[in-house]
C-alpha cells in the first residue's frame, strides 16, 4: 500500500522546518511503516505499508525487517525516525521477540543516520486520538481523518502512521524550542481541536 501527498491538516508554526519522519509498527510477523512530512502543523502521507516477514530462524526475519525498512529509508528520505516503546506484556516470550524485531528496526534507522525518538503506546494514542485507552480501530479512523487519506489505513501502517504523527508534535516543539511560547494562539486552539475531534470520532465509534 502506498498513500502519497494526501494533503494537509492544520496551520503552521511561524519558524518551524519542514521534516519527514519514518514511524515504525515492528513485529517479527508484519512491520508496518508509515513516512508522513511535517510543516509546522502540517501533517502529509508520503508513504505507508507493511513489510511482511516469512516464517523462519530468527535471524533471517529480522534480516527481512533491516533490509525492508532500509528500502523504505531509501526511497522517502527521512531525516527522523519513530518507534514505539516496548512493554512487558503477560507473555515474556512475546515481548522478548518483539525486542528482536524492534532492534532490527532501530539498527535499520540508525544505519541511515536517523535519529531515532521512542514513544508509549500512550503518548502515541494521546496525541492521535487525544485519548490514551483508544482501540486501533478508533486510531485509524483518527489517522485517516489527520492525513486526509482516502481510505483507512490498515492496522499496522496506521500504527506507525501514528507513531510518526506523535513524533511530529514532539519536533514541533523541539525545533521552536518551546511549543508554549513558539506556537501562536492559533495553535492551541488547533490543539483544543483535534482533541474535540478525538472525542467526537470516540462517541461515533463506540
Amino acid at each position: 500500500m502506498t498513500l502519497a501527498d494526501r494533503g494537509d491538516t492544520h496551520g503552521r508554526i511561524a519558524g518551524v522546518a519542514r521534516i519527514r519522519i519514518l514511524g515504525i509498527d515492528p513485529g517479527l510477523n508484519r512491520t508496518g511503516f508509515g513516512v508522513i512530512e511535517a510543516d509546522g502543523n502540517r501533517l502529509a502521507c508520503i508513504d505507508a505499508g507493511v513489510i511482511r516477514v516469512p516464517a523462519g530462524p530468527l535471524a533471517q526475519r529480522m534480516r527481512v525487517i533491516l533490509e525492508g525498512l532500509a528500502a523504505v529509508i531509501a526511497t522517502n528520505v527521512p531525516q527522523r525516525a519513530a518507534i514505539e516503546k516496548v512493554f512487558v506484556n503477560v507473555n515474556p516470550q512475546s515481548t522478548l521477540l518483539l525486542g528482536q524485531a524492534r532492534g532490527a528496526a532501530i539498527c535499520a534507522a540508525i544505519a541511515a543516520n536517523l535519529d531515532v525518538n521512542e514513544h508509549t503506546a500512550l503518548q502515541v494514542k494521546q496525541a492521535v486520538v487525544g485519548y490514551g485507552r483508544a482501540d486501533k480501530r478508533q486510531v485509524q479512523v483518527m489517522v485517516q481523518r489527520l492525513l486526509c487519506l482516502e481510505a483507512v489505513p490498515a492496522p499496522d501502517a496506521a500504527d506507525a502512521l501514528a507513531c510518526a504523527i506523535c513524533d511530529a508534535h514532539g519536533a514541533g516543539s523541539r525545533q521552536s524550542g518551546n511549543l508554549a511560547r513558539a506556537a501562536s494562539t492559533r495553535d492551541r486552539r488547533s490543539r483544543a481541536a483535534w482533541r474535540s475531534l478525538g472525542e467526537r470520532i470516540l462517541r461515533g465509534a463506540t
